[in-house]
């Protein structure tokens, strides 16, 4: 199996993505989900849902609306316009931006289950303990949700590497900038270059194998009695 140079350049391209949006989420989804675990403001319901949006919206949908608001006329373009960065949309900036909404309930359901399933009882003691909210949480929650941070990340890398749809609306195919792996595929298809696109399917074939194995892997073994 051989890939082209345009093929790594695709890939390289695609895992700085992932990484760079699993960071950013790790930062914003982290806050999200406990407050989703620990709230009980009628607020709670409709966040859940704008965060498990992108599970059921088509992804053309998504990414339409994210290239209306990144627009020199959407709120997102004359933000960025502003700032003096620019239109973000067939930028690499644009990909982080839409993929970060993309990939949120990839970050933010595997954290909410960890800590909801943390319980009262530990951070109640380190109360007693005198221990302030943010202690308690990174000393006592953080810890005990480490198997759920390690699902989300993965689950997160994952689901940005296979991205297709959203990136192609708001990145389009530009070599070397906006080009992932997934769309790589899609040119290989459309010029009938099938065995190229074959070696390319293969590497992300075995990529996704490995990411749900190695998810399974450190998910806590219950044993039943």
């Amino acid at each position: 199996m051989q890939l082209l140079d345009a093929d790594w350049e695709a890939l390289w391209l695609t895992a700085r993505l992932a990484a760079l949006v699993t960071f950013v989420l790790l930062l914003v989804g982290t806050p999200i989900a406990w407050w989703l675990a620990r709230s009980s403001s009628l607020w709670r319901g409709p966040v859940r849902a704008i965060v498990a949006l992108p599970l059921v919206l088509p992804p053309s949908v998504l990414g339409f609306y994210l290239l209306l608001a990144m627009g020199p006329a959407g709120p997102i373009g004359q933000l960025t316009e502003a700032l003096g960065v620019g239109p973000l949309p067939f930028t690499f900036g644009g990909l982080v931006v839409a993929s970060v909404f993309y990939s949120l309930p990839f970050m933010v359901q595997p954290l909410q289950a960890s800590f909801e399933s943390i319980g009262d009882r530990p951070l109640e003691v380190a109360a007693t303990l005198r221990a302030s909210p943010i202690d308690a949480f990174f000393s006592v929650a953080v810890p005990l949700a480490l198997p759920g941070f390690l699902t989300a990340g993965i689950l997160t890398f994952a689901h940005t590497v296979g991205e297709f749809g959203v990136v192609l609306l708001i990145g389009g195919n530009l070599p070397g900038v906006t080009r992932v792996a997934s769309v790589q595929v899609y040119d290989h298809v459309q010029a009938l270059e099938y065995a190229a696109a074959h070696h390319m399917a293969i590497v992300l074939l075995i990529f996704s194998f490995l990411v749900l194995l190695a998810t399974y892997a450190w998910r806590p073994v219950v044993t039943r009695r």
